[in-house]
């Protein structure tokens, strides 16, 4: 495939968790991994594998440039 805007529309449009172009092999250590809808929840692999193990917390800290 050479057309890149269909790619993207393809792509988008595919309830895969992963899509391969031009590819063989989809699967590496540094990317995300996980189904979507009931065939997986959240991300293994990559930064985002440990987004559902975390909270996230907000501290706002003044006074620092005084």
């Amino acid at each position: 495939a050479r057309d890149v805007g269909r790619i993207f529309r393809v792509a988008g449009a595919l309830e895969y968790g992963i899509v391969g172009i031009n590819e063989g092999i989809i699967s590496t250590e540094v990317a995300p991994f996980g189904g979507v809808k009931s065939s997986g929840l959240g991300r293994e692999g990559s930064k985002y594998g440990i987004e559902d193990y975390i909270e996230i917390k907000y501290i706002a800290l003044g006074g620092l440039g005084s």
